[in-house]
């Protein structure tokens, strides 16, 4: 997949693509039927399968105080994009001036006249323009006057539930890590650069590996099993953290692997964790004693539930 960033940068090669617009938060089993759906029309036309996206998402610039907790970030949304099967990723920064566009003017000057898009994939659901104000059926009225064809999506459904950015942000909240998987077509995970820490998992005898979040806000915190991929080979089972670290008065959300039978340099390297299964709530402890107590029966159960699984 070639990302494009922004307008400024679409060449003459990127014009008349299939396209579908969307944050794509999660790119979860709903987002990939659309791209495979787009896939398969755009080479039908014989054209390439675009996915514009946006950063940061609509809903961040307008409301960040309220607006959701992110299931990934730009750096793991694109790969996931491209796993799904898109050609191209034009990346548009969500700022005030794409704020005010009016419904008309996103489709006479964006998709018509500065991508020339031959065809359009939607969600039922989709709304663009100043504060919504066009909707799917407002762009199947543009399409039939400016020379591209639309298609409106369903919503995809697993057992009966929606399956949708906002669900699967539900299901991790309530630890249903399983059901979050099958919404997402894969386990949930997450993907951080190892930096220097104040090392006292390694005083206590539990090295760990610790990532910031590039997020404002997660849909989990507590302790799970995991298995951590991008230190070896293979991936490998751990126990982490994901939280403030109250007992030691961390400021900021901080993830913390430790792999077990591990020890190596991993400063630096960019590690992707996979979450297993809960295990607690990240709680303060009187003392760090209590804590390393807690964290030998954290380590424990972690290895049952991996074994397990």
């Amino acid at each position: 997949m070639e990302l494009i960033r922004g307008l400024h940068n679409v060449r003459a090669a990127h014009r008349g693509a299939a396209i579908t617009i969307g944050t794509f938060d999660g790119v979860h089993v709903g987002h990939q039927e659309m791209i495979r759906r787009l896939r398969e029309q755009a080479r039908q036309l014989g054209v390439a399968a675009t996915v514009l996206t946006f950063e940061p998402t609509p809903r961040e610039y307008l409301d960040p105080a309220r607006a959701p907790a992110r299931l990934t970030t730009l750096r793991e949304r694109l790969p996931l994009l491209d796993r799904a099967g898109a050609d191209y990723c034009l990346l548009m920064r969500f700022d005030e001036h794409l704020r005010t566009v009016r419904g008309a003017e996103f489709v006479e000057r964006l998709l018509v006249a500065r991508l020339g898009v031959r065809h359009v994939l939607v969600g039922h659901d989709f709304r663009f323009g100043y504060k919504g104000e066009a909707d799917a059926e407002a762009l199947r009225r543009a399409s039939t006057t400016s020379g591209f064809t639309l298609d409106v999506m369903p919503p995809v459904t697993i057992d009966g539930e929606r399956v949708s950015s906002s669900g699967v942000r539900a299901l991790l909240a309530a630890r249903q890590l399983d059901r979050a998987a099958a919404l997402l077509g894969r386990p949930y995970t997450m993907r951080g650069k190892v930096i220097v820490g104040e090392r006292l998992g390694r005083q206590v005898g539990y090295p760990t590996a610790n990532m910031r979040i590039d997020r404002r806000a997660t849909p989990l915190t507590g302790i799970y099993a995991v298995r951590v991929r991008g230190a070896a080979e293979a991936a490998l089972p751990g126990v982490a953290s994901l939280g403030t670290r109250p007992t030691v008065d961390g400021r900021g959300l901080l993830l913390e692997a430790h792999i077990f039978d591990f020890d190596a340099d991993l400063y630096g390297r960019r590690l992707e964790v996979e979450f297993a299964a809960y295990l607690r709530e990240e709680i303060r402890f009187a003392s760090v004693e209590a804590l390393v107590e807690q964290m030998h029966d954290d380590a424990a159960r972690a290895r049952a539930a991996l074994a397990a699984s």
